[in-house]
This record gives C-alpha cells, structure tokens and sequence, in this order.
C-alpha cells in the first residue's frame, strides 16, 4: 500500500460512513466470543523498557529479505529478535 491509498478519519466521521454503508461491519465469518466480566481484572499495563539506538551490520540478503515486505521492516526486525529474547530467556 503507498501513502496515495491511505485516508485519515475520526471516530465520528467513521461511524457516518458505516450508517451511510460505505464501510462495512466485521464479517459474518469473524469470531465472535463473549468475554467474562471479569476479564479485565488482572489485566497489567506493560511499560515499554526505552529503546537504544545501535549500528547494526546485517547481512545483505537477511536486510533485503525483510525490506522486500515493505514499510515496517525495522519493526519486523525487532520482532524477530524480540521472540528470541523471550523463547530463550528464563521467566
């Protein structure tokens, strides 16, 4: 998607679109759960650590097969490495 395609809108004027049916409702096929009123009890807000600016040397093919999927690829990157930490670290 190019930045040509993507539209701004506010809450207000999403919700006039969909009563004017130019956007649609979730799918019928789109799972549907009642959550219990409890749900949000333990609920904890997670507080990002900060981040730290690196220099980083990858190799050519590794930089270019997550550049290939388009804007967002650091942030691809990070996720990568963010599953590692946290498959290998003792909790």
């Amino acid at each position: 998607m190019t930045g040509k395609n993507i539209k701004t809108a506010s809450l207000t004027e999403l919700r006039a679109m969909k009563e004017r049916g130019e956007i649609s409702s979730p799918s019928r096929d789109a799972p549907q759960i009642d959550l219990p009123d409890n749900f949000w009890d333990n609920a904890k807000v997670v507080e990002p650590k900060g981040k730290k600016s690196v220099h980083l040397r990858l190799d050519a093919d590794v930089f270019d097969f997550f550049n290939r999927q388009g804007k967002g690829h650091i942030s691809r990157m990070q996720a990568v490495l963010r599953s590692y930490v946290d498959a290998h670290s003792s909790k």
